[in-house]
């Protein structure tokens, strides 16, 4: 059973196939609102959140994620460059090698999300990075985007999220003035069919706590591997 630890922190125990399935994605589908706690354990900061700006390095890369119901090949944007470059270190350091898609959620038919990642594995989690808003980066949460998964901004890790149709209310100032929405750094270049088996995947009927309930898959579909495409990137879209 889950533990809730306020503010909004997830601290689940092992369960099955399913373990450690902090940070959570939370939609209220009344508000449109979205939130993500970020791993109950706490991780040292190996830099300053302030520290870290929009004037980081340019990234601009592909990688394969190889799944065991498909290959998603997913293009990171440089107008996010801390997050894709946060992105690229777990790949190229083998941390999202062995972790699940634990999560499908259907929002409405042909729309919705599936989040995988490290899952609060305290082996593979880095340090969190700071918020890259959609209002800046001018990015947004449209079919095949790639999100990162947070409670406040600034603390995401190593969690992220597949946008399937239009969840544009993920964007930043989209619920309300100031809001801060998520931080999409990528979007899908291949695979959006495997990204659409993975959301009608089955689900538990009992894993997962309050609207988590029947949102948690089972079983989860394993990421066997993430490395750089040896081919140059695709043009991203505007």
């Amino acid at each position: 059973m889950s533990v809730f630890q306020p503010p909004f922190v997830f601290q689940p125990s092992v369960s099955g196939r399913v373990r450690a399935l902090a940070p959570l994605l939370v939609l209220s589908l009344t508000l449109g609102l979205v939130s993500l706690p970020v791993p109950g354990m706490a991780h040292p900061i190996q830099a300053s959140l302030q520290e870290q700006t929009l004037d980081a390095t340019p990234v601009l890369a592909q990688v394969v994620l190889e799944t065991s119901v498909g290959d998603i090949v997913m293009a990171l944007d440089s107008k996010a460059p801390i997050t894709s470059a946060n992105f690229l270190r777990y790949v190229d350091e083998g941390r999202l090698d062995g972790t699940d898609f634990y999560r499908s959620m259907v929002i409405s038919p042909g729309t919705g999300l599936v989040q995988g990642g490290t899952a609060n594995q305290p082996d593979r989690v880095l340090a969190p990075i700071a918020h890259e808003a959609t209002d800046v980066s001018g990015l947004t949460h449209r079919d095949g985007a790639v999100s990162m998964a947070r409670n406040e901004p600034g603390s995401a890790t190593g969690d992220f999220f597949i946008i399937v149709g239009d969840v544009s209310s993920l964007d930043a100032n989209r619920m309300s003035a100031g809001d801060p929405g998520f931080a999409v750094f990528g979007h899908i270049t291949q695979g959006m069919e495997i990204v659409r088996v993975i959301l009608a995947s089955p689900t538990s009927p009992t894993q997962g706590e309050g609207f988590l309930r029947g949102q948690m898959l089972d079983p989860p579909i394993r990421i066997l591997s993430v490395r750089r495409a040896a081919t140059s990137p695709s043009p991203l879209a505007d």
